[in-house]
């Protein structure tokens, strides 16, 4: 399969960030994209809502449809998916993009924090997916592609911040057992990584500016979003990809055109263990 023409798309967490570039990027293949997100109205500091986003999506050639949703609410979840799949006729790709980021150590995580990000990272990835998975058992190429870390347990990568390495490290252990799972119904179940921080608000409101000046641009993982769920689905399943690997498989050589400063230093993520 070349491309996501009339295939139907359900992303969490796409009113902003890496969520809404690849639901662009599906748009500019003819995608149907279902984009959800708490983010209905304008938010006084953070760009994009569901319905800008929807019509960006009509806008680069797909079908939308907005759905506002919590992750947390598992009615929710339920309720969405239906509708989703009752609008498009069925659903060939979810996308575990929803996130909640706290970089503090252990004795400054209060349990409110901590279980906004379980509840979002882990729990919400679990939900989503068994929501999906009934209509993915039906699709012609379906896939599961969560955005989360490949997985390391040097406690290196705990230590800074135990809380939030744990929600997103089950991000990454769902899709590892779910890929076993469900194989023999050729359901991919996969997870994307950034080599490089991404500027999105999430960096910007948690590292210092020259941190968001070393970052490329979320159309990175888009892209590399796009080229995972465009393989046949029955070959491939399990795997820790990252998006600058993603992409120099596909020929991709020219990298500078995603970075936020072209020539200059990169920062490296978090969880992307160094050489």
């Amino acid at each position: 399969m070349s491309d996501l023409r009339n295939k139907t798309v359900f992303i969490t967490g796409s009113s902003r960030g890496i969520g809404r570039e690849i639901a662009l990027r599906c748009a500019r293949d003819g995608a149907n994209v279902v984009i959800t997100g708490k983010t209905s109205e304008a938010h006084p500091k953070l760009p994009g809502t569901i319905h800008t986003v929807a019509e960006e999506v009509v806008a680069a050639g797909g079908q939308a449809l907005a759905i506002r949703l919590d992750v947390r609410d598992e009615q929710a979840i339920h309720d969405a998916v239906e509708q989703a799949a009752a609008h498009f006729g069925g659903i060939d790709v979810l996308v575990n993009n929803a996130s909640a980021i706290s970089l503090t150590p252990t004795l400054e995580t209060p349990a409110k924090r901590l279980d906004l990000m379980w509840d979002v990272n882990m729990r919400a990835t679990f939900l989503a997916s068994q929501a999906c998975i009934p209509h993915l058992k039906k699709a012609a190429n379906p896939h599961i592609l969560t955005l989360s870390p490949p997985l390391n347990l040097e406690a290196k990568w705990f230590a800074p911040h135990v809380a939030y390495a744990i929600s997103k490290y089950g991000m990454s252990l769902c899709a590892l057992g779910m890929a076993h799972e469900f194989a023999a119904d050729g359901i991919a179940v996969n997870c994307l990584w950034p080599r490089t921080t991404i500027a999105t608000s999430a960096i910007e409101f948690n590292f210092p500016p020259e941190i968001l000046r070393a970052s490329r641009k979320p159309a990175i993982v888009a892209d590399a979003a796009h080229a995972i769920l465009v393989r046949d689905s029955k070959t491939f399943s399990g795997f820790f990809f990252i998006d600058e690997e993603v992409l120099r498989a596909v020929g991709v050589k020219d990298f500078d055109q995603y970075a936020v400063n072209p020539g200059g230093q990169l920062y490296g993520d978090l969880f992307v263990w160094k050489a």
